[in-house]
C-alpha cells in the first residue's frame, strides 16, 4: 500500500521546557526528520503539510488543558487529513509530530471509518486525567493525557468529537507497550518496559498480535512515542528514561505489528530537534522508521 506522509508540526500538548516563554521544540521534528532522509526512504505518494499552530503560554478560556482550544481545532484538521488518506486515497498514513497529543487527530480520522483499536507504544502511560490529579491547581498537558483523552476521560473539549462521540477507543481495544511507570495503571492490556526486557521482542509481538485477534480488531492505529527508546539511545525527547528499547528492537516491533495486516496507520511523536543540535539522532530515527516501514513501502512500490 502506498504511503502518505502527513506532518503535524505542533507542540501544543507540552509544558514550556524551562522558565520563561520558550516553546517546546517538537514542532521542528517533521521537517528535521524529512531533511534527514525520511522522504527519500519512504517514497510517499503524497506529502500533506499541516500548519504549525500557535502556542499559548497562558490559559485559554473554558479549559484547564494547556492550548486546549487550539488543540481541538487542529485535531479536527489532522483528522480530516488522516481520513482522506484512508478513505479517499486508500493509502497508509504516516503522521510525523510534534508531541503525542497528535494521537487524538489520528484516531479521530481513523474512527470515521468505523471501529479502530490502538497499540500505544510509549515510555509513559499518558493516563493523567481529572480523576488522578487536581485540574484546578495546574493546567493539564495533553501530551501526558493522550491515552486518557482517547479513552474518553477528561474535558469534553478533547473527548467528545463530531460523528464519533466518545470515546475514540474502548479500554478493551487498547494495548499499551513500553511504559516504565508505577503510577495509576490504565485498565488496558499492558506490557511494561521491564516485562519486555524479560520476554523479548518476538514474544511481545506475538502476544500483542494475539490480543488484537482476540478482540476481533481488523483496524488498528499504531502510536509510537519515541521516548519508549532508552535514554541512552535517544535523550532528545522531553521526558527521557530507562529502561527502554533500542532502535533495532523498535523497528522489529513495528514491523511485526504491520505484519499482522491490522495496522492501518501510525504516528511518530516527541522527538525534539532542539535537543539534537548536530542531527545525529534525526538520522537514526529516520533509518529506524524506514526499516520498520519497509514492508509497507515495498508493497506500495510493487502495486
Amino acid at each position: 500500500m502506498p504511503v502518505d506522509l502527513i506532518t503535524a508540526p505542533w507542540n501544543l500538548g507540552l509544558r514550556p521546557p524551562r522558565p520563561g516563554r520558550h516553546e517546546p521544540g517538537t514542532w521542528r521534528a517533521p521537517q528535521t526528520l524529512r531533511a534527514a532522509g525520511l522522504d527519500t526512504r519512504l517514497r510517499p505518494a503524497r506529502v500533506v503539510e499541516l500548519d504549525r499552530p500557535p502556542y499559548a503560554f497562558d490559559p485559554q478560556p473554558a479549559t484547564r488543558i494547556r492550548n486546549g482550544v487550539t488543540l481541538r481545532e487542529h485535531t479536527l484538521r489532522l483528522a480530516d487529513a488522516v481520513h482522506a488518506t484512508l478513505a479517499e486515497a486508500g493509502r497508509f498514513p504516516v503522521v510525523l509530530g510534534g508531541d503525542c497529543s497528535i494521537l487524538l487527530g489520528c484516531l479521530l480520522g481513523a474512527r470515521r471509518g468505523g471501529r479502530c483499536g490502538l497499540v500505544h507504544v510509549d515510555g509513559h502511560s499518558d493516563f493523567r486525567h481529572p480523576g488522578n490529579y487536581d485540574a484546578g491547581a495546574a493546567l493539564g498537558s495533553a501530551a501526558g493525557m493522550d491515552l486518557a483523552l482517547a479513552t474518553g476521560r477528561g474535558e469534553l473539549l478533547l473527548t467528545h468529537w463530531p460523528q464519533v462521540g466518545r470515546p475514540l477507543v474502548a479500554d478493551e481495544d487498547v494495548v499499551q507497550v513500553g511504559d516504565r511507570e508505577d503510577e495509576e495503571v490504565p485498565p488496558v492490556t499492558r506490557f511494561t518496559a521491564q516485562e519486555i526486557q524479560r520476554i523479548g521482542i518476538a514474544e511481545l509481538g506475538e502476544r500483542v498480535a494475539r490480543r488484537l485477534a482476540e478482540r476481533g480488531l481488523e483496524r488498528v492505529w499504531l502510536h509510537v512515542d519515541l521516548d519508549v527508546l532508552d535514554e541512552r539511545v535517544l535523550p532528545a525527547v522531553d521526558t527521557p528514561g530507562r529502561p527502554g528499547l533500542d532502535y533495532g528492537r523498535l523497528a522489529r516491533l513495528v514491523e511485526t505489528l504491520l505484519g499482522t495486516g491490522r495496522v492501518i496507520g501510525l504516528d511518530v511523536s516527541v522527538y525534539d530537534p532542539e535537543l539534537d543540535p548536530d542531527g545525529t539522532h534525526a538520522a537514526r530515527i529516520a533509518d529506524c522508521l524506514a526499516t520498520a516501514l519497509a514492508p509497507v513501502t515495498a508493497a506500495g512500490s510493487a502495486a
